[in-house]
């Protein structure tokens, strides 16, 4: 949930594109996910027809387990994203069983699987077995009892607040933020909590993305003074049961991903074994290609990442960005579109779309301040449904990536067979610049406008702040 930042600019891993007469089909990933943001589960279950329509293949909830109502400060219960109620109190879990004031109770849970699987929708749920409440006294009696005893919930190190995040022990086992740290590998929490994650496939869940994993201990790591072995990952993807106990479901049956965010003593080649892991870096790099205005403000043709790019959660912006210290909130909702566009034409990773809150605009981050209900229609705006789209069609066929002598405009072409042009700048910009596509002329698909190319070049004009969809007929 809260994070430290590598920039980008420090974390170095070539790709180098593929010939565009390779007529082999070259391994993709083809899928986008809608992050549904503070949406009830009733909330996505009535707008699940507008989510696959939009070419989403998951859907992620916010955490379903039970939390916090209240805080100090704010006596609870209401249902506010920031002020008389919080958005975070969903990442303050008191029990591991479905259901929170929030976003509903389990059968509403399941009714929302049951209509997502009827659109082809696959739902990824948010987890996060790391902590409980910061206020400890409200975790349930029923928790307690079933890892036997309130003190063996938690790391002999659990309440002491992480000083160093690069201090594997402390990242580890520590305190973060006040969220006292869980003893992920006590055999009975690890029960308890796979029972949870098996109710949540039983229920139709087809995916987790694990808050703070990178907080949770490989087998590499150093111990905790309570725990014998570092086995939680291998408990919770299923590769050995506890207490008889085991996932019900294989693991590579579904969409498993950790946000492992990036900094300089981070094992991703380990945490890579186990999961797909999130893109933390190339987010940052994006934003400043779209701020400046300029593709080239950052290295934007590398994924900034350790992993195979075929094993990667790439995203514009997430909810930590946007909420904690507001860094990519000042992103106009035209730049968010056009980074996405280029993000989701291309070959490699699997893009997460963060839905921000209804009315929300730089001025007012928080919007209609509801949890539960639907956020803006940035989701389904005509470029996302288009890109979104375009994405799954050209499965197979390898990137190129050209910029224009200005770089104010990038084209990501895939094979022969389409591209997306993007101007991130606040400027009409007309280009002559390099492309894969063959001789002809063409015509995006949301705006209508024409685009022609003659021996290699592709000419046009574009609008600012606009990305432009184009296919061949053949």
């Amino acid at each position: 949930m809260k994070h430290l930042f590598l920039s980008a600019i420090a974390v170095t891993l070539g790709l180098s594109a593929y010939s565009a007469n390779n007529v082999k089909a070259e391994p993709t990933n083809d899928d986008v996910i809608l992050h549904a943001w503070c949406w009830s589960f009733n909330t996505i279950k009535e707008n699940m027809k507008d989510i696959a329509n939009a070419g989403y293949k998951y859907v992620q909830t916010s955490p379903a387990q039970e939390c916090v109502t209240q805080t100090k400060g704010d006596k609870g219960g209401g249902n506010q994203i920031f002020g008389h109620g919080r958005w975070y109190y969903h990442y303050q879990p008191t029990d591991w069983k479905i259901g929170n004031y929030q976003l509903g109770t389990r059968d509403d849970f399941k009714e929302m699987c049951n209509e997502a699987d009827k659109y082809g929708v696959k739902v990824i749920v948010d987890v996060l077995p790391n902590h409980t409440a910061i206020d400890d006294t409200r975790v349930s009696d029923a928790l307690d009892a079933a890892v036997g005893g309130h003190e063996n919930l938690y790391h002999a190190n659990g309440f002491n607040e992480i000083k160093d995040y690069n201090d594997r022990f402390q990242c580890t086992t520590g305190q973060m933020g006040g969220l006292p740290d869980v003893n992920t590998e006590n055999p009975d929490f690890q029960y308890y909590y796979m029972t949870y994650v098996n109710d949540l496939l039983a229920c139709g869940a087809r995916g987790f993305r694990y808050d703070t994993a990178k907080h949770i201990g490989l087998p590499s790591d150093p111990l905790d003074s309570k725990s014998k072995q570092n086995d939680f990952w291998d408990v919770a993807l299923g590769r050995k049961a506890v207490k008889g106990l085991k996932m019900s479901m294989p693991s590579d049956s579904l969409f498993i991903y950790g946000e492992v965010l990036q900094d300089k003593n981070v094992k991703e080649e380990e945490y890579a074994e186990y999961m797909k892991l999130t893109a933390s870096s190339y987010g940052y790099v994006l934003r400043n290609a779209v701020e400046k205005g300029k593709w080239h403000a950052d290295n934007i043709g590398n994924w900034c990442h350790k992993s195979s790019p075929l094993n990667l959660v790439t995203w514009v912006e997430s909810h930590d960005t946007y909420c904690n210290a507001h860094e990519s909130a000042g992103l106009s909702s035209d730049q968010i579109k056009v980074a996405w566009a280029f993000l989701t034409a291309r070959q490699f990773g699997t893009p997460l779309f963060y839905n921000r809150p209804n009315g929300s605009n730089k001025g007012n981050y928080w919007g209609d301040n509801i949890v539960g209900k639907r956020g803006n229609d940035s989701f389904k705006h005509p470029e996302v449904v288009a890109v979104n789209k375009f994405r799954r069609e050209m499965h197979g066929l390898a990137e190129n990536i050209f910029y224009s002598s200005n770089d104010k405009v990038a084209e990501v072409c895939r094979g022969t067979k389409g591209a997306v042009i993007v101007n991130a700048s606040s400027d009409i910009v007309a280009v002559n610049m390099p492309t894969t596509l063959k001789n002809g002329k063409y015509t995006d698909s949301v705006y209508g406008n024409t685009f022609i190319v003659k021996k290699g070049m592709l000419t046009g004009t574009l609008k600012p702040l606009t990305s432009y969809i184009i296919k061949s007929r053949k």
